[in-house]
């Protein structure tokens, strides 16, 4: 294998020559510290971070570097996180940053964010560490630029390579911080189910965020009062131990249907946003270490427009003008209430358990009719058949349980399970009088449940179906921000699924969207489909990022 001076010799070679000489130093090299493998160079310096990929792995064996002396899946997803996270850092201050055309000068990786992620931009197998990056190979215009290529190769990646894996170099306490407290969040994840819990919230947990468009945590400060300490009410108060942190105590999420209520800017939409999270674990200092949810808990909201395929929203929607059939449902602008009934339906086709709604981001016709309205709409014209009819029917039959965020829809005290009131972001337990409230006034609605059982029909993807050649024939799947995936000729718009955190996971969800045809055959259903791509996912096509 050439070692690093064949590369200084061929960048030498390339100087001043046309950009696309670069890919003549595609390949494998050894450097003292590491082995650098150039796999992919863009042939442009415009191209985006995630046309280029290079590789870098370290010997495990090597004494100087950090060393995981574990096998446990949730120890080693936080000691590559910690190493990602590391590497970004160290990146940021070592590299001089774009220096040139286009991307020119960057060494970088996806950000990390406050969520510790499954990544693969740091790989560890049983012999190497593997580190995959970003370097945007340096141009004048379209022309060569050796002398930058040069430092950035043999001065700046060998700096960032040995703070970010060296033992000497790494905060070892900070990392076993790390990853101790991955592992209570975890244990206290899969402790829920069996207390009869779908989500806990631990007792001085920092809920409020820093801003709409940030997810650090908001500051406490003697100016800004709303970034209080979360404490249960000691009604609902449980004690959990945990292998590192010990005894902790904080508010249980039971299973059934739970209302959050209060009046606005209180904290309601605070404690749904920090549920709909809690499938993730957080960084040390995130405020929301001990915050967790269910694995299989979905947010749900209207998405006006949004495309239906073949899906049976019956169980919400029936009897359509004109016969439409409700049980193999399309529509390429679907309205607010048959866009939260198709939302559901596929939520539970792909496995959840827990669905989130709040009120403000939820269709009205679908939530509820109210007595008047009944009065007014005879049922047999009216072909919703609206949550608050359902949601204890999902339930008792399957398993399905609620968190509603309500500020003004008290009818759904009569079909609740526990009330929590949030008041200046703190919350009490008001179950008791929300019941008494609803026998005191009985509602004058009737309930229009159907006695029909909720069925969700699997649906069987066609592999032909998904094509991610873009108009130029081209294979493009890629994502520069969250909520926007371009696959092949489509813009895919993520705006509403909420739960996606980093650009990274965006990009994942476009491979594993073509991945998945490889397990599209024999009528596989897609929750099949899907449950394939996860015992997979660990080891995805090297693109991702």
């Amino acid at each position: 294998m050439p070692d690093s001076t064949e590369l200084k010799k061929l960048l030498h070679s390339i100087d001043n020559q046309d950009y696309v000489n670069y890919q003549s130093i595609l390949g494998s090299y050894d450097f003292p510290l590491f082995k650098l493998i150039i796999q992919q160079i863009p042939k442009d310096p415009f191209a985006p971070p995630h046309t280029g990929l290079y590789r870098i792995q370290v010997q495990r064996s090597d004494e100087r570097i950090i060393k995981l002396e574990s096998d446990s899946k949730i120890q080693k997803t936080a000691f590559t996180d910690y190493l990602a996270r590391v590497f970004y850092d160290a990146s940021k201050r070592i590299a001089k940053g774009i220096r040139g055309t286009g991307y020119s000068g960057l060494i970088t990786i996806n950000q990390p964010g406050q969520a510790i992620l499954e990544r693969n931009n740091v790989v560890i197998s049983d012999d190497v560490i593997e580190m995959r990056c970003f370097l945007g190979m340096p141009g004048k215009g379209r022309i060569v630029d050796s002398a930058v290529a040069e430092h950035m190769f043999f001065s700046e990646l060998p700096e960032i390579i040995e703070a970010s894996l060296l033992k000497k170099n790494i905060d070892q306490d900070a990392l076993q911080q790390h990853i101790e407290t991955a592992v209570d969040a975890e244990q206290l994840r899969q402790t829920l189910d069996s207390l009869g819990m779908i989500a806990f919230i631990a007792n001085d947990a920092l809920l409020p965020r820093e801003s709409g468009i940030s997810d650090k945590p908001m500051t406490i400060s003697d100016h800004n009062h709303s970034a209080i300490p979360f404490v249960a009410p000691e009604s609902l108060t449980t004690e959990i131990e945990l292998p590192y942190a010990g005894l902790i105590r904080g508010l249980p999420i039971h299973k059934g249907v739970t209302l959050i209520v209060g009046g606005g800017y209180h904290g309601k939409s605070t404690l749904l946003s920090t549920l709909e999270a809690g499938i993730y674990n957080h960084i040390l200092g995130d405020g929301r270490e001990y915050c967790v949810s269910s694995r299989h808990t979905a947010k749900i909201r209207a998405y006006s427009g949004r495309h239906v395929v073949k899906t049976d929203i019956s169980p919400f929607i029936n009897n359509l003008p004109f016969n439409q059939d409700t049980t193999s449902f399309s529509t390429q602008n679907a309205s607010g209430s048959t866009s939260q009934a198709v939302n559901i339906v596929e939520a539970i086709e792909a496995g959840a358990q827990i669905l989130l709604m709040d009120e403000d981001t939820c269709a009205t016709n679908f939530m509820i009719r109210d007595s008047k309205m009944q009065q007014l709409v005879n049922k047999d014209d009216e072909p919703i058949t609206t949550y608050i009819d359902k949601v204890r029917q999902l339930y008792l039959e399957e398993g399905i349980s609620t968190i509603l965020v309500l500020g003004g829809v008290g009818d759904y005290f009569d079909v609740s399970d526990e009330v929590i009131q949030m008041i200046n972001y703190q919350p009490f337990d008001v179950t008791a009088k929300a019941h008494q409230v609803a026998d005191d006034f009985p509602t004058k609605r009737k309930a229009e449940c159907e006695d029909t059982a909720i069925r969700i029909h699997q649906r069987i993807p066609i592999a032909e179906s998904i094509d991610p050649v873009n108009e130029h024939g081209k294979f493009a799947i890629f994502a520069s921000e969250v909520h926007r995936l371009r696959f092949g000729k489509t813009v895919v718009d993520l705006t509403d699924v909420e739960q996606l955190l980093e650009v990274s996971q965006t990009k994942a969800i476009g491979y594993a969207i073509e991945y998945a045809k490889k397990y599209m055959k024999n009528g596989a259903t897609l929750h099949e489909v899907c449950r394939g791509i996860m015992r997979v996912s660990g080891s995805l096509n090297w693109r991702l990022q």
